[in-house]
């Protein structure tokens, strides 16, 4: 249940008066962990006070140290869009940003991005061309050449790492049963995933030994994409470091994953050759069993957090509706790939 704390922060800072920059008007969104306040030129993230269990943002101290661990790792390849971190204050009677009084939250603040140069835009306009594949392709695996790799993140690429992000997602999915997945998607996922493990221990392995666990994106999907020169990547992970820190397929299988949920089959082909050419993976039958593995990991996960939105209070019941429509298409996405 939303506190009247939290309704009275976002009812202020709804208001334009409460920003440096004095923007025309605000605009409000809202994920399972983050409040956003959309600005004309800027944009205020703030991070909900919530603990689940794979992320905990539940005290002023976390929340604080989560908002610059995000603009530390989102610099690694969108260096002018993160621009700092700035407290919330009150001052008894209104919240500002960066005002007078206590400090009651913080907030990330971003450089807007145009949202018609989103991949997902792009691509719901039907506009995305084979270039842009070539580029995205080239900049995710110039990225995950250099990114970070050491013998502490080739621990996360273990099987039984892997398995307890897999084991968690079905742990925390089994109150949805019957409602955002069915039993039958549930169970026969969850079998399927255990029945590859016993099969692919040493692929899994190789993978590990071949230096292909990095410190990766971790969220890379077409909205955290953008069509500019030179191509933009955004909103990494930061709260949990094993969501991040994985093989470099289960990265690329993400943004494949999505093309598809949107109908971009050919296109998540195309991109998928592309990435494999630029990072120099092998276009053999085990990859591509790997990536199908990490593309079904992903679409659970997002039918896993969209079903998290049916239980916050604060979200409308039309968006309810909304997310568990998505969530149902998440769930018989992954059960699709088996």
């Amino acid at each position: 249940m939303i506190s009247m704390e939290q309704s009275k922060l976002i009812d202020d800072l709804m208001q334009p008066s409460a920003y440096p920059e004095m923007p025309d008007k605000i605009k409000l969104a809202q994920t399972h962990i983050s409040t956003v306040f959309i600005g004309d030129e800027f944009v205020y993230k703030i991070k909900k006070p919530v603990n689940f269990q794979f992320l905990d943002f539940s005290t002023l101290v976390k929340r604080n140290y989560f908002c610059n661990k995000e603009v530390e790792l989102n610099n690694r390849f969108s260096q002018d869009v993160y621009l700092g971190v700035y407290p919330v204050t009150f001052d008894g009677t209104k919240h500002t940003i960066n005002g007078k009084g206590e400090i009651v939250d913080y907030a990330v603040k971003m450089r807007r991005l145009s949202d018609e140069d989103l991949l997902k835009s792009r691509f719901m306009k039907g506009t995305v061309t084979v270039n842009d594949l070539e580029k995205i392709a080239d900049a995710i695996a110039a990225f995950h050449k250099v990114s970070q790799e050491s013998k502490e993140i080739d621990k996360f690429g273990n099987l039984n790492v892997v398995k307890f992000n897999t084991d968690e997602n079905f742990k925390q999915t089994a109150e949805f049963v019957g409602d955002s997945i069915s039993k039958e998607q549930y169970h026969g996922l969850k079998n399927w995933t255990d029945k590859f493990y016993k099969e692919n221990r040493e692929l899994l392995a190789q993978r590990v030994k071949n230096g292909k666990i990095r410190d990766c994106h971790g969220d890379l999907h077409m909205e955290h994409i953008c069509l500019t020169d030179p191509i933009i990547i955004f909103d990494c992970i930061e709260f949990n470091d094993r969501f991040r820190y994985s093989d470099t397929l289960s990265d690329i299988a993400f943004l494949l994953m999505d093309l598809e949920f949107n109908g971009g089959m050919s296109l998540s082909k195309q991109l998928c050759k592309a990435y494999l050419i630029h990072v120099g993976e092998k276009d053999d039958q085990l990859i591509h069993c790997l990536i199908n593995f990490y593309k079904i990991y992903r679409a659970y996960v997002r039918g896993k957090v969209t079903s998290f939105i049916l239980k916050d209070s604060s979200v409308s019941d039309d968006k309810k509706i909304e997310s568990r429509d998505t969530a149902q298409r998440y769930f018989a996405l992954a059960y699709s790939y088996i």
